[in-house]
């Protein structure tokens, strides 16, 4: 009996400690140093969530998460090795892969089904179609997405690319900027800047956003991409990493203020309320689609991407056209039944 108990005690050490102990065989957990597309808000909860709830250890993985500085930026972060797993901009890993033949990578998973991305501009401006951005001044950082994917949106729409300037700025000027007329719209993420736009005072009536998806954009938003050592070799690891995901985002729906914690235990300066109602726009708008719905969280439509890369051929110049396979693999993909969100 006394044999028994301390093989419970040592068992339990072992899950508190990150470690699988399998027919008497102590195997450490795989440490992986994985990047957020950003900084703390309400679409990071569930990857934390996940993490407190010990979902990455029950993998066998022993998880570091780091904020980002841009889902573009966070495609270099893996390819320079400084990360295994990065939350990314899959547009901006078509660009990256193109231009960097020797260097390529491949997303294993999409979190953001369809992607966030927007324009706004105030009413007042007397802006009410895309083509009324002709003349204007339109602000971003240099490295946002979706100011990156302009030119593909500017054709879908008949605008005339030339007749638009563009504004550089720091992200915190973005919204400030537009809100004190220095630039006629913005390009942003829409669950980013429609509530930093909001907690800032601005009525939500007092706007008007084009959000790329209405009009004809076939891009999938951010998706997980890994190192191409963990790809090729570890293609389980990833696996266990999506089904820890999956289940951090379940919890979310069903608990978000858990989620939200989970966030606030790492800066406790937070708006609980507007990075509640943020993770509720990026639930609705970009994780919980149709497509989602009927497949689960994860896969690509094949037909679908093909046609993304089209546009992003227009929107970055790329000197080559690359494949769907060339993009994305689908060799750490959980079975359908684990993805199922609700």
């Amino acid at each position: 009996m006394r044999e028994f108990s301390v093989q419970k005690v040592v068992l339990a050490l072992g899950v508190a400690c990150g470690v699988s102990l399998v027919a008497g065989t102590t195997l450490a957990a795989e440490k992986i140093k994985f990047t957020l597309d950003w900084k703390y808000e309400g679409p990071a909860g569930p990857f934390l969530l996940a993490q407190d709830r010990g979902y990455f250890a029950a993998e066998g993985i022993d998880v570091t998460i780091d904020t980002g500085n841009g889902s573009a930026g966070a495609v270099t972060r893996v390819a320079s090795g400084a990360y295994d797993i990065a939350m990314a901009d899959l547009n901006s890993l078509v660009e990256f892969n193109v231009q960097n033949p020797g260097r390529t990578l491949k997303s294993f998973f999409v979190i953001y089904n369809e992607p966030p991305f927007s324009l706004f501009t105030m009413k007042k401006s007397g802006i009410k179609t895309p083509k009324d951005l002709e003349g204007k001044t339109l602000g971003a950082p240099v490295f946002d997405s979706p100011r990156k994917l302009f030119p593909a949106f500017a054709q879908a729409t008949g605008i005339d690319a030339s007749k638009i300037k563009w504004e550089s700025m720091d992200p915190p000027l973005r919204e400030p900027m537009l809100m004190r007329g220095q630039v006629d719209a913005i390009s942003g993420f829409y669950f980013t800047s429609l509530l930093n736009l909001k907690s800032q005072g601005v009525k939500l009536e007092d706007l008007t956003v084009f959000q790329y998806v209405d009009f004809g954009m076939a891009f999938y938003g951010n998706g997980l991409i890994a190192s191409p050592a963990l790809t090729a070799e570890k293609p389980a690891l990833l696996k266990g990493f999506a089904k820890a995901v999956i289940k951090g985002f379940r919890d979310s729906i069903k608990d978000p203020k858990a989620a939200i914690d989970a966030l606030k235990k790492r800066d406790p300066l937070i708006n609980v309320d507007i990075e509640l109602e943020r993770l509720d726009l990026a639930m609705k708008a970009s994780v919980v689609t149709a497509e989602v719905k009927e497949n689960g969280m994860g896969p690509i439509k094949k037909d679908r991407m093909a046609k993304a890369i089209d546009q992003l051929v227009v929107a970055f110049k790329l000197a080559s056209v690359p494949t769907v396979d060339d993009i994305f693999t689908d060799v750490a993909m959980p079975d359908k039944a684990d993805r199922m969100l609700q």
